[in-house]
């Protein structure tokens, strides 16, 4: 008696779907890995920008160089939340980044953050 082996696999249709998934996440990485790129360096240059002095006025000149060096374009010096607490100088900010999608939708990501 001859055995039946169930074939298994993928059927063209199944593949061209899971291809324009693939291609679809792989789009909208693309676009947003750069903004969180930007995000890391925002928070490096807040950082070095609240040891930079007391003065209101010479943290926002660091940060302002900073942002020169690594091309910050989301967020500017007067942007900058600076307050103090406990004797230590806490710089933050936050802003928002927009990626186009298609047509009318976006993808809306919310960055946040201070210095350590």
């Amino acid at each position: 008696m001859k055995q039946q082996h169930r074939q298994r696999g993928i059927t063209l249709i199944g593949l061209i779907f899971w291809g324009a998934i693939i291609a679809f996440i792989v789009v909208i990485g693309a676009q947003a890995v750069p903004t969180a790129t930007e995000y890391f360096a925002i928070q490096k240059a807040v950082n070095q920008a609240a040891k930079a002095g007391p003065t209101v006025a010479d943290i926002r000149a660091a940060f302002a160089k900073e942002a020169d060096v690594d091309y910050i374009t989301s967020v500017t010096a007067q942007d900058l939340n600076i307050t103090k607490v406990n004797d230590k100088v806490v710089v933050s900010f936050a802003y928002n980044k927009e990626i186009h999608i298609a047509g009318p939708v976006y993808l809306l990501i919310k960055y946040a953050g201070q210095s350590h």
